[in-house]
Order: C-alpha cells, then sequence, then structure tokens
C-alpha cells in the first residue's frame, strides 16, 4: 500500500522536557490509525506536529512526498478537529461553516446543508451556535473537518461530548470515509472507536508509540 503520511525519527520537547522521541510510523492511504495514552503524554502534540502546527525538535514527518515545515507550511487536502476550534457564537451553526468555507471556496451551500444533515444537524442550522449543546458544536466541529471532502482527517476525540445515537452517525461517517479511500488519524479514549475503526492503535509508553496487537 502507498504511504502518505511518513514520521521518521520524531521528537518532540517543551523547555527540556521530552514529550515523544524517535517516533517512527507510515500511515497507509486508505487506513485509520489510532493513537492512544494517557491525558497530556503528548497525542495531541504529535497531531499538531503531523499537520505543521507545532514544529519538531528532530526529524521530520512527509505528506504526500512533502516534508511538513519544510517543503510545505501546513499538512494539505486534510480536515483536522485538535482540541477546540472556536467558533463565533453570535451566529448560526450554518453561518459558521459558510465563513470557513470561503476560505477556500470549494464548496457551495449546497455542500454545507448537506454536511448538516447527515450529522442531525440541519434542523439547528438557524440556531446560534451559543445556544448549542456540548454534542452539537462537537457534531459541527465535525462537521467543518469534512465538509470540503477531504482525502485525510486528523480528528483528536471526535466522540467526545456525543450522545450514543451521534456516536454511531459519526461511527458511519468515519467508516464511509476509509471505505472510499480516505486517512483517517485519530485519538480516542474509547476503546470502541479504536477497535471498530482503526486498522492499528499505537499506545503511548516511555516517550514512543507503540503498536498494539488488535
Amino acid at each position: 500500500m502507498q504511504s502518505i503520511i511518513q514520521i521518521e525519527k520524531a521528537a518532540k520537547t517543551f523547555k527540556d522536557k521530552s514529550v515523544f522521541k524517535d517516533v517512527n510510523i507510515s500511515i497507509q492511504k486508505g487506513s485509520c490509525i489510532g493513537f492512544s495514552g494517557y491525558n497530556g503524554c503528548g497525542k495531541s502534540v504529535l497531531l499538531k506536529c503531523i499537520c505543521g502546527f507545532s514544529l519538531l525538535n528532530q526529524g521530520r514527518i512527509i505528506c504526500n512526498n512533502k516534508t511538513i515545515n519544510k517543503d510545505i507550511d501546513f499538512i494539505q487536502d486534510t480536515g483536522i478537529i485538535i482540541e477546540t476550534p472556536e467558533f463565533i457564537n453570535d451566529l448560526t451553526g450554518y453561518k459558521n461553516l459558510k465563513i470557513i468555507a470561503e476560505i477556500r471556496n470549494v464548496i457551495d451551500d449546497k455542500d454545507i446543508l448537506k454536511t448538516m444533515e447527515i450529522l442531525d444537524l440541519e434542523k439547528d442550522k438557524d440556531k446560534k451556535v451559543g445556544k448549542y449543546s456540548l454534542g452539537m458544536k462537537q457534531k459541527l466541529r465535525i462537521a467543518q473537518a469534512i465538509m470540503e471532502k477531504p482525502k485525510i482527517l486528523i480528528l483528536d476525540e471526535p466522540t467526545n461530548g456525543l450522545d450514543k445515537r451521534s456516536v454511531v452517525i459519526v461511527r458511519e461517517i468515519l467508516k464511509k470515509f476509509i471505505k472510499k479511500g480516505g486517512t483517517l488519524v485519530m485519538t480516542s479514549h474509547n476503546k470502541e472507536d479504536m477497535d471498530i475503526l482503526c486498522d492499528q492503535v499505537y499506545e503511548y509508553d516511555n516517550y514512543n508509540f507503540y503498536m498494539k496487537s488488535k
């Protein structure tokens, strides 16, 4: 299979404190890779480095034969959820997505509404985000990540805050994304998410990520 993301001898430190070191992982196109570990171990930091939001201290990350922070500043054609993206509370869910969509201008209003519909947000499209529940805001984050039909998704705790019905909806969306050839890189404290979605899971231990047997 074709490698779409290559992590080579990656190391990250903060003020001389090591977060991870000598990480070597090959992520194949059309696969789902999960990262697990305790809170604060460095999972989200690694995702930020893959995206280009944070610089490695050593090593490199290559996406589609382009080195992040060298050939390109940020990963391309990727939907991302890392930590909590800021929405404008005084605007509706639909308007928030429209503002984001206008940055690249590759989708139209119908695409936005279709994305909201599959996430069961269409009925709330005209409600201000400030009145959204935690779960609704999480689905809005997922909507902004998938609405432009990226080839890669990098999702930090994608089912966080969702009720059981919404978890099922999101899992089905992600399974279809992978089946169509998309590549998913994710973290989750939900073992069932990992079991259902991931081809491989890497667990943090002693400043590195090691593949777990499924």
